[in-house]
């Protein structure tokens, strides 16, 4: 059986700060221990993907590969978003934008880009409030993971990807070449669970089948742990154990 997007993971210098930012500004209801080791937020209707923010002291240099892109509905929705960033830790950052395009750029506490783009957006229309995860990849690595979480493509064009959950929600974006190089470990990552009674190797084999590489390190999250395995970009993705 096929593996399931369970959560977008962030690493965070303090996970439980980060994981109160993200809940304010989305918000969804903060999950997880008393500690500082690890904190989840999850959506309100208890569908579709968890954002997890995990220890990590990585020091962050250039860009992130992947950010949110939030939607807003009215320009009036967009600056209440913008504010309640910056309210909560949030700040304006400069990545090149131009004066002329209506999103705004924004830095979570920890660095993490984002942007707040404008209402009106045709491509984001269907989605919700995290409108899309945009990666900086390639087209072979959008093929990869529409085959991978058995998600359809939504749009094949000029070699960007963008593929979405047949149940909708947010979509998942790549932007084609140039693909800056990838300098240390992701900040942000995907983690893959099965459903129960599902075999495990069979679909660490069916995803390596399909163009990704697998580590022989693990880490020790939960009882069963998670293989680290990468796709064919090289980005970092975890699949648990059961």
């Amino acid at each position: 059986m096929t593996s399931q997007l369970f959560a977008i993971c962030f690493r965070a210098t303090r996970p439980s700060d980060l994981a109160r930012f993200w809940s304010g500004v989305l918000g969804w209801e903060v999950a997880g221990g008393p500690d500082e080791d690890a904190a989840a937020i999850l959506p309100p209707d208890g569908s579709g993907f968890r954002i997890r923010f995990l220890p990590g002291q990585e020091p962050k240099t250039g860009q992130n590969r992947a950010h949110f892109d939030l939607t807003s509905a009215s320009p009036e929705d967009q600056r209440r978003t913008v504010a309640r960033a910056l309210e909560h830790g949030g700040r304006h950052i400069d990545v090149g934008q131009r004066p002329e395009e209506g999103h705004v750029v924004l830095a979570d506490p920890d660095g993490n880009e984002f942007c707040v783009i404008e209402p009106g957006n045709k491509f984001l229309a269907d989605t919700g409030f995290i409108g899309a995860l945009a990666c900086d990849g390639t087209r072979e690595v959008g093929y990869f993971w529409s085959e991978a979480l058995r998600w359809p493509l939504v749009w094949d064009q000029d070699e960007e990807t963008a593929i979405q959950s047949p149940d909708g929600g947010t979509k998942i974006t790549w932007g084609g070449p140039p693909v800056a190089p990838k300098t240390g470990t992701n900040r942000l990552s995907f983690e893959l669970a099965l459903p129960a009674g599902a075999d495990h190797q069979a679909e660490v084999a069916r995803l390596v089948s399909l163009g990704a590489t697998r580590s022989e390190a693990e880490e020790g999250d939960g009882e069963g742990g998670r293989v680290l395995m990468f796709d064919p970009d090289g980005n970092e993705f975890f699949v648990q154990r059961p």
